[in-house]
Order: C-alpha cells, then structure tokens, then sequence
C-alpha cells in the first residue's frame, strides 16, 4: 500500500489541570511538528499516466492552511478550565484563537482531534485518502503517535469542530 507522508511544524501554548505536575498547570508552549500518513480509501492501479493516488499539492492544500491559519499559535486549553471564563470576559476577539479539547489538551487528546479534522478535510475533498496514522513531537525527546480510530477516543455527541471541514478549533 502506498502512503503520503508530510508534516508542518506549529506553535502551541496549553495547561494541563488534570495533571499532577504542577508545572504542566502553568500555562507554556511548545513548538510542534504534525506528521500525517495518509492512504487511499480505495485500492487505485497506477494508471500509466499520473501515477499516484492524489497529488501532494491538494492532499496537503486544505491541512497545511489549517495548520498555518489557525492552528499555529493557538492556546490549547480544556472546555473547562476557567481561563475560558477570563477571555470570554477581557478579550472575547481572542476566542477564535483558543483550541478547545475535551479534558486537559494533552498531546494524545490533540492527536487524536487533529486525525480527526484532518480526515474531515479528506473526506470533504471527495474522500480518496484518509489518515491512517498521525504523530505529534511535542518536544525533541518526547512524540505521540496514534494510528486508531479517533471517534472511539473522542466524544461521539455533536458535530464537533474536529468532526468539520472548516477552520474551526472550538464550537465557541
């Protein structure tokens, strides 16, 4: 089987509260590298012609602007830690740049959402690939890596925003 493997590099800042390191509850960033694997939902034989499932350019058009326009410099905070209270309150304009998860926004809640979105991108873009795998390295020395199903994982109620083909990152 053949994959289309990219990945893009992005800013974060998130607190974990569930945690019981007490530095981790402290908001602070990390620069982080997405890698995606995609593959065909379909077996396709090489044509003679193109050659490939799809392109990199429109497999990875939707997912790097995500990535780039909201994703990059995002706080990443859980749907209820109270600092949503605060931007809500002193600086509602920012909320839109907010990544909300259901429970701390650990490296293995945002894996398994950013699956999620992107497949919602590939599905929206006719379906041909889906990711088969997904690898976040929050730090030189530590890496997530999730080649699961994410709707088992995440709350199953909703169209949430990693469900949506958009450039969400909360249902605020």
């Amino acid at each position: 089987m053949f994959s289309l493997v990219f990945s893009r590099r992005f800013a974060m800042a998130h607190r974990l509260l569930a945690d019981a390191s007490a530095k981790c509850a402290i908001p602070h960033g990390h620069n982080e590298v997405v890698t995606v694997r995609l593959v065909a939902t379909r077996p396709l034989p090489l044509d003679g012609r193109a050659n490939m499932v799809e392109s990199f350019d429109r497999a990875k058009r939707a997912w790097h602007g995500w990535v780039d326009d909201s994703l990059d410099h995002a706080l990443h905070l859980a749907e209820t830690d109270p600092l949503l209270g605060w931007f809500r309150a002193h600086e509602p304009q920012r909320l839109g740049r907010i990544l909300l998860t259901p429970g701390d926004p650990t490296t293995e809640a945002l894996a398994c959402c950013l699956m999620s979105k992107c497949n919602a991108f590939l599905a929206a873009d006719g379906g041909r690939l889906r990711c088969a795998e997904i690898s976040i390295e929050e730090t030189p020395t530590n890496t997530v890596r999730f080649d699961g199903d994410p709707d088992a994982w995440l709350p199953a109620a909703g169209d949430r925003w990693w469900r949506r083909a958009d450039a969400s990152v909360n249902d605020l």
